[in-house]
């Protein structure tokens, strides 16, 4: 199912680049933006964890720097029959984590260095056991691409904004759109790609906090930390790529208003109830 939705996702992204490209540049640049998706989709499949540790300038770090992250990410992914994924710290103080990568044999999990200040183990065991899901129900990558895809839209709109306001929108022979298309297509696209990324991610981030809680063996210590998050994310600003904010375990803009219009993450309240109702 998740290879089905990757493919769905990559399509429907790639949709909407070939469509950027038609509107500035006729049919040429709707077969020059084609074979830019081609392009990006080959890459953000195979450095798809590069471009998300590279988007939030996480740094990796070592068992002697974080002996505790490496003590509890042994244990728990030994009672999930996974490999060790490489580890990174994010340079926030704002509590937070992410997965990323293509598969289990080429992960990564990131913690913020707010994380180890405010959770205890079981609330962090919870954390990283939430992270590790994503990663066995091989969701990270539909999640990393859609980060990759949106910065590249997200900036590709900025750049055709700035064109059609300096006089580069024109239309041409080929049938190139006009400065108010380009104008609506550069606001259309990164809000379309930031849809796609909302009905993913809201269903995945119910089921990893269920894995997760069956991992950790303890669903109180994710939803004490879900709660811990969600707190600490209105309180303390990250600067963080917007089009990586869906990877996080919480919103970590959850302090602008606006992004709430556009959360990527279902409501705290419901995923801590659902987490209250597990039996394990």
């Amino acid at each position: 199912m998740n290879s089905l939705k990757v493919w769905l996702l990559m399509g429907a992204l790639s949709i909407i680049l070939v469509l950027i490209g038609g509107a500035v540049g006729g049919k040429s640049g709707a077969i020059l933006f084609f074979l830019i998706s081609l392009g990006m989709n080959l890459f953000s499949y195979y450095f798809s964890d590069k471009v998300a540790i590279s988007m939030t300038r996480s740094q990796p770090v070592s068992e002697d720097e974080a002996p505790e992250l490496y003590d509890i990410m042994r244990r728990l992914t030994k009672r999930a029959g996974m490999p060790m994924p490489r580890l990174y710290i994010t340079p926030s103080p704002q509590p937070n984590a992410f997965a990323t990568g293509r598969n289990q044999s080429h992960a990564a999990v990131a913690v913020t260095e707010g994380l180890f200040r405010i959770l205890n183990r079981s609330e962090l065991e919870g954390v990283l056991a939430h992270e590790l899901s994503h990663i066995k129900n091989k969701d990270v990558l539909i999640g990393t691409i859609a980060a990759a895809f949106a910065g590249a839209i997200t900036m590709i709109a900025n750049i055709i904004q700035w064109g059609a306001i300096l006089g580069m929108g024109r239309d041409d022979e080929e049938g190139g759109g006009s400065f108010i298309g380009a104008i609506l297509l550069a606001v259309i696209a990164p809000l379309a790609a930031l849809i796609i990324q909302m009905a993913i991610s809201r269903s995945r981030e119910y089921l990893a906090d269920q894995t997760g809680a069956r991992i950790a063996g303890n669903p109180g210590g994710l939803a004490n930390a879900l709660l811990k998050l969600e707190s600490a994310a209105y309180r303390i600003p990250m600067q963080v790529n917007p089009a990586t904010s869906h990877l996080f375990i919480v919103n970590p803009l959850s302090g602008a208003s606006i992004t709430r219009l556009f959360s990527t993450h279902p409501p705290i309240s419901e995923r801590v109830k659902r987490l209250e109702e597990l039996n394990i």
